[in-house]
């Protein structure tokens, strides 16, 4: 009799629990990043405070991110996720106390920012390496929609509900959430056994040796570096487009925070749904030919977009609705391919190499889209980022070499 490998599994059943904690942990921490981002914006008022603070909560993601994932292919990857946790919690907790005596200054949550971004560099390759190990590979693709469908419910539920705790609860109450979050998410790891890769030794070499290895093996196979690069073209044109986003709506459609607040939101229902359609139906059987024609109707719902009626907000809501529904298809079936096809040993370097440069490329974007949009109008830079994601993505999907990634990518594994 074949082992049951459903989704619902007794195999599946340690992944999920925790799934379900770590749950918990993205929800207290877009909590609380909510919170401290309104909290420097009423207390300052300030576009270069916010935009520091942004910065702080990029830049280890960026600098820490190579290192961060040869040591998590070099330790133990349970340890590295409670420890992660639990450093983010303890800088919460401190940071509470602080509010408690009135004693908080900016340079404060600048900090703040920065280690819980540190630990985060670290969590995430550590999460997303252990899930290839304990989820089976015909599960994934369900897997990273549900995913998909976790970010996209964060997104809409999470800033509400810490604006209405703000209204009844002093600030170092709600950002205190996190803390118990963070318990629900180290919890399990307590007890539930995480599998680790078979490693070589390690003692011989150093992490810049592991860093350089991760390179090697990137730049080996070719179709994963086209992937690489549609990926950072697309990131570069869709990460401006959203930031820009609050002024299309005041300048073009006339409208406030509602109408904002309904576009964000489709975008937030679509990448639930897509998540969630992805994980009932899991994809084509060519992984990479998923993800680039959901990306390609994904750029068809931005071109659509740029080009609504500035009377027909209803429209445009519905063209991001699309955007979000098959880009969180395409994300799920990008990450599937990731998981299936990097050997156990090197995921931690190779996720977070392909996270790092997807976050570096975005100041890059800002900077061309400020001036082209203050040129050209917003709606500008939305027509520009449609068609680059299209034109990246049929790329991808008609590229004899990405085509052929899965079976070539699992030959070199077994050579």
């Amino acid at each position: 009799m074949s082992e049951d490998t459903g989704f619902l599994s007794k195999q599946m059943r340690p992944y999920l629990v925790i799934f379900s904690g770590q749950a918990f942990s993205l929800f207290g921490s877009r909590l609380v990043q909510f919170a401290l981002v309104w909290y420097l914006t009423a207390q300052t008022g300030s576009a270069q405070v916010l935009a520091t603070a942004s910065i702080a909560a990029i830049i280890p993601q960026v600098v820490l991110a190579p290192f961060a994932g040869a040591l998590v292919d070099r330790w133990n990857r349970k340890k590295v996720m409670m420890v992660s946790d639990s450093m983010i919690a303890a800088t919460v907790l401190v940071l509470a106390g602080l509010f408690m005596v009135n004693r908080v200054e900016v340079w404060h949550i600048y900090a703040v920012m920065l280690i819980r971004s540190t630990g985060s560099a670290f969590q995430w390759p550590a999460m997303q390496a252990s899930t290839s190990m304990m989820v089976p590979r015909e599960q994934l693709p369900r897997v990273a929609g549900l995913n998909q469908s976790l970010q996209g419910l964060v997104s809409i539920v999470a800033p509400p509900l810490g604006a209405v705790l703000l209204e009844m609860f002093p600030i170092e109450y709600v950002i205190a959430v996190d803390v118990l979050t963070a318990v629900m998410a180290v919890g399990p790891l307590v007890f539930i056994a995480v599998p680790q890769p078979e490693r070589k030794d390690l003692s011989a070499r150093g992490v810049l040796s592991d860093m350089r290895e991760g390179l090697r093996w990137i730049w080996s196979k070719q179709p994963l570096v086209q992937i690489m690069m549609i990926s950072l073209a697309i990131n570069m044109v869709t990460n401006p487009a959203f930031s820009l986003l609050p002024l299309l709506v005041t300048d073009y459609f006339k409208g406030g925070a509602i109408e904002l607040a309904w576009i964000q939101s489709a975008n937030g229902l679509g990448m639930i749904l897509g998540g969630l359609a992805l994980g009932v139906w899991g994809g084509f059987k060519s992984k990479s030919k998923t993800a680039f024609s959901a990306i390609t109707v994904a750029g068809l719902g931005i071109l659509g977009f740029s080009q609504t009626p500035s009377t027909l907000l209803w429209l445009g809501i519905c063209f991001v609705f699309i955007f979000g529904f098959m880009n969180s298809i395409g994300n799920s079936a990008f990450m599937t391919v990731l998981q299936t096809m990097i050997p156990h040993e090197m995921q931690g370097r190779v996720f977070t190499l392909v996270m790092a440069t997807s976050i570096a490329v975005a100041p890059l974007g800002l900077a061309i889209a400020g001036p082209v949009a203050e040129m050209l109008g917003v709606r500008s830079w939305f027509l520009i980022s449609g068609f680059v994601i299209v034109a990246g993505a049929l790329f991808g999907l008609f590229s004899p070499g990405i085509n052929s990634l899965e079976q070539s990518l699992a030959e070199g594994e077994e050579s």
